[in-house]
């Protein structure tokens, strides 16, 4: 269905959410209807940001504000859901609208397999109601879903609309870019050469897709890698976990705005604990690129100074690939913690491939890697 005439049955004036590739026509709807409005639409850190802020955005106005996310987000979710929203507690209304990956039947990459198989039962087990939209579902189908929604959301209980692929059309032609020139498969290319045989944890999205096309082209093994294809956010976590039972080997982390957006709190962990031998990688376009381009808010922060206030010892911001090579050489060469920001162009190959590996093949030749170490 029209994703317009979905917006308009659904009849709220604020979303928030983080983009999903399932749910490009809503999001581009939104940048085109309202762009980054914070009366009418804001793109949040993560789901339960997204949660809280309609929570807050409730408490003022009274309104029911719409949250939309992938499933994945789901795990997000599920404390303000069950401790702030629930009825048992605010009782405060929302409706989600969740892009279904993995959904059973429908093939997948690996990290949604299964997280598409609880998709509709993590929901049930979180007492939300919910209806499925697909390819043929009328408008018919939506109205009638939201007049037995009503009910539900008057009594301070959430709903969600959980939707297939294909489902929402006719959405509106958003170009997503920004003033940076380097190109993020570039960049992977050049902390490859300087980062040698150390191993390198790289984040979910086109950047491992980058990393291991990468690895293929120059011939080399992908024992070196670990490629978090999915657990968005969490890349840096597990290069901490690594560097500090590996002390004497370097480790690399490459990560992604959005990423580090997502669970901020991880780069606290790791300037407090300052691991001398991992060096942080933070590849900017202010963009959630994977699935879509949206932007992230990485354009408007200062990521180098939160690095700093975090702890981290080094912390520099680079936009050419001098400056970028002078930066990971010096990383490569000192004992100490490092951060390294680099301002990327929005855009990858149209041809970019999926690894031909399994994620358990990957973990078992990478664990075997760090077993030589």
């Amino acid at each position: 269905m029209k994703v317009q005439s979905f917006v308009d049955i659904l009849g709220a004036d604020f979303y928030t959410g983080v983009p999903d590739s399932q749910l490009k026509a809503l999001c581009n709807y939104l940048m085109d209807v309202y762009g980054i409005d914070p009366k009418h639409h804001i793109i949040a850190a993560n789901e339960g940001n997204c949660a809280a802020l309609a929570a807050g955005y409730h408490l003022a106005t009274g309104k029911i504000p719409v949250v939309y996310m992938q499933n994945s987000g789901e795990g997000n979710i599920i404390n303000p859901v069950a401790s702030l929203l629930n009825n048992k507690v605010y009782a405060m209304p929302v409706i989600f609208v969740i892009g279904w990956r993995g959904e059973p039947g429908i093939h997948d990459e690996p990290q949604h397999i299964y997280q598409g198989e609880v998709t509709t039962r993590l929901l049930e087990d979180m007492g939300i109601d919910y209806f499925v939209v697909g390819p043929e579902t009328t408008e018919d189908d939506i109205k009638a879903s939201m007049e037995r929604f009503r009910t539900k959301l008057d009594q301070g209980l959430d709903v969600a609309f959980v939707i297939r692929k294909g489902a929402l059309t006719d959405a509106p032609k958003v170009k997503y870019s920004n003033e940076n020139t380097m190109l993020r498969e570039e960049i992977i290319r050049h902390i490859v050469k300087f980062s040698g045989e150390d191993p390198i944890v790289s984040t979910t999205g086109k950047a491992s897709r980058e990393l291991f096309e990468t690895r293929v082209a120059n011939g080399q093994s992908h024992k070196y890698d670990f490629l978090t294809v999915g657990s968005m956010g969490h890349s840096s976590s597990i290069a901490l976990g690594i560097a500090l039972n590996k002390p004497g080997q370097r480790i690399w982390c490459v990560d992604g705005d959005g990423a580090v957006l997502m669970h901020m709190g991880a780069m606290a962990v790791i300037g407090s604990n300052k691991p001398s031998n991992l060096v942080h990688v933070v590849i900017n376009n202010g963009a959630h690129e994977t699935v879509g381009g949206m932007p992230t808010v990485a354009e408007n922060i200062d990521l180098v100074g939160m690095a700093k206030a975090c702890g981290y010892p080094n912390a520099v911001s680079v936009n050419t690939f001098d400056d970028l090579d002078q930066e990971l050489a010096l990383a490569a060469s000192r004992d100490e913690l490092s951060f390294i920001e680099v301002k990327c162009s929005i855009g990858a190959r149209e041809d970019l491939g999926r690894p031909t590996t399994t994620a358990i093949e990957n973990k078992r030749n990478f664990m075997e890697y760090l077993k030589t170490m």
